[in-house]
């Protein structure tokens, strides 16, 4: 995938390479006395808020979903650095943006149906209740004659 690719996640939701900005830092990671020279780590920032390719529906949720790596002015941050290379790490942090844009944009679950206890299941919790009752006042101090 080169960056000036568009990417697809679904039907109608698309995510524009204009919308992506990638600074590469140094990394944590894996690479010995390599992490201290070299920036092998990326920081990604998309532009939900702004994003073209994507509905407004799809744009809240994902800005939602990202939780605490969205700003205040729906830029999402992720940042890679798993790897010991610019390209596994680049690769690794759109796949996460594309996984989260395909969670935002999964149709919304289908409204919960109530339902009713069924008359048979009523009586016979009523009737446990009441057997219960009959139980505990059984166990009440004995009279004598």
């Amino acid at each position: 995938m080169t960056a000036d690719e568009k990417i697809i996640v679904a039907g109608d939701v698309v995510i524009h390479p204009d919308d992506i900005e990638e600074n590469f830092i140094r990394s944590s990671g894996p690479g010995g006395q390599n992490v201290n020279k070299v920036a092998t780590a990326v920081q990604l920032r998309f532009d939900a808020r702004n994003a073209a390719g994507l509905p407004e529906r799809v744009r809240e949720r994902t800005i939602a979903l990202a939780g605490q790596r969205a700003t205040k002015d729906g830029v999402i941050v992720i940042e890679a650095g798993r790897f010991r290379t610019q390209e596994q790490n680049r690769a690794d942090a759109r796949a996460r943006l594309t996984e989260l844009v395909a969670r935002a944009a999964e149709p919304p679950p289908k409204p919960r149906r109530k339902t009713k206890p069924t008359k048979g299941s009523i009586e016979r919790r009523l009737k446990s209740k009441a057997g219960r009752s009959t139980i505990k006042k059984l166990r009440g101090k004995v009279e004598g004659d």
